[in-house]
């Protein structure tokens, strides 16, 4: 019955019909995302009254964890899907336009699921809300990331409905004050890393800068993984527009492969070079320390040389090999993330002085609150995924 009101509502396109015998999967598959979700968002609110001290692993020397992490994962995310589709429906290349509309909304679902994430990993999340605006405060990055953002989701949203109406040139519009906010957002938040002096690992002009690139790089993965699993889950295939498309998107992602490989190069050498106080140890863990199998195998096998030199294999064209790929880079991409953030914070800031029992690197292990409430994020973003194929069915105004 469901089924049948999406065919009258959303009539048929293109030629691809909805499969009927798919209803009961998609709707089972998003009730058990679903459930996943509310499990975590009930460990949430367990730990605001349990306080965050009790259940969290985070501690006054590390106080940013895992949730802090995927924060950062689903914003990054969100902002490079934004920036890959405002290529073609806003700056007019052709052959990024049909991965316009999925781009979009999954920009709309990871933005979302970043900020379920970040409201059980402030301890008073209505505060920043309802401070935000009665009590601004125009010199702090945090208050500049939640209003830029803020602004960023508006657009977003705007953009994709106005995209839902066939209203491309305004959804141009709206999609234009999306990516420029969502660069103000996204190089805010390096500079939230960039310019904490005491952390020598963080610090630096250049963060800003690799939150971008990293942001684009991170969006063309999920540009190509997420098209190929909508299609695949609706049993459609792939016009050669589309294919060709994917393929522009998987050689920009080639391009920022390689520019992130500069980065993540340069930012080792350059902790090791002269041994650097603070930024030396931290390096060191990750190159040869607690943290070597999430650099060499989450961070530079999973998310870099396996999606670059597929892509290079493949010369661009064999979609499910490079799906397959992009889903190494994702995971390899969180990893990424987790590193930046507690690396960031495991060398004592008074190191240098040997201060009597200052261990030489902070530990931090997550809890099972976080752990809970990080699936939650992902499973809620799946299940807005799955939503957004069922009642957009796939996102076919385009001309695929």
């Amino acid at each position: 019955m469901y089924n049948e009101i999406i065919a009258k509502v959303l009539p048929q396109e293109g030629g691809l019909e909805v499969d009927s015998s798919k209803a009961n999967t998609y709707n089972a598959v998003i009730g058990i995302f679903g459930l996943i979700t509310l499990i975590g968002v009930a460990f949430g609110i367990h730990a605001m009254f349990a306080g965050h001290a009790e259940v969290y692993g985070v501690t006054r020397e590390i106080p940013w964890g895992l949730m802090l992490a995927a924060y950062v994962f689903f914003v990054v995310t969100s902002t490079g899907l934004c920036l890959v589709s405002s290529i073609g429906h806003v700056f007019g290349v052709e052959a990024f336009q049909p991965i316009a509309k999925r781009s979009v909304f999954l920009a709309i679902t990871t933005i979302v699921a970043g900020f379920l994430v970040i409201a059980f990993e402030i301890e008073n999340p209505w505060r920043m809300a309802i401070y935000n605006v009665i009590s601004p405060n125009l010199t702090s990055n945090i208050w500049w990331m939640g209003t830029l953002y803020g602004a960023y989701l508006f657009f977003m949203l705007v953009e994709f409905a106005l995209l839902q109406m066939g209203e491309h040139k305004k959804a141009g519009m709206f999609g234009l004050m999306g990516v420029i906010a969502g660069v103000a957002a996204h190089s805010n938040l390096g500079a939230v890393f960039g310019l904490l002096n005491a952390r020598e690992f963080w610090h630096g002009p250049y963060m800003p800068i690799y939150f971008i690139a990293s942001a684009m790089m991170s969006g063309c993965a999920a540009v190509i993984f997420f098209h190929w699993l909508g299609y695949t889950i609706n049993g459609w295939k792939m016009s050669d527009k589309l294919k060709d498309s994917l393929s522009s998107v998987a050689k920009l992602g080639a391009l920022l492969y390689t520019v992130i490989m500069f980065f993540t190069t340069w930012k080792i050498i350059s902790g090791i070079a002269g041994h650097p106080p603070g930024k030396y140890e931290a390096v060191m863990a990750l190159v040869k320390g607690p943290f070597q199998a999430n650099f060499w195998v989450g961070e530079v096998l999973m998310g870099l040389v396996i999606p670059f030199v597929t892509i290079l294999a493949v010369r661009a064209k064999n979609v499910p090999a490079m799906a397959i790929a992009s889903a190494a880079s994702i995971a390899g991409i969180f990893f990424m993330r987790y590193d930046l953030v507690v690396v960031g914070q495991i060398v004592p800031v008074f190191h240098e002085y040997n201060v009597v029992d200052l261990p030489h690197l902070f530990s931090y292990s997550p809890t099972l609150h976080e752990y809970m409430i990080t699936l939650a994020g992902f499973a809620f973003a799946a299940a807005l995924f799955m939503l957004g194929e069922r009642l957009f069915r796939g996102h076919l105004s385009e001309d695929h």
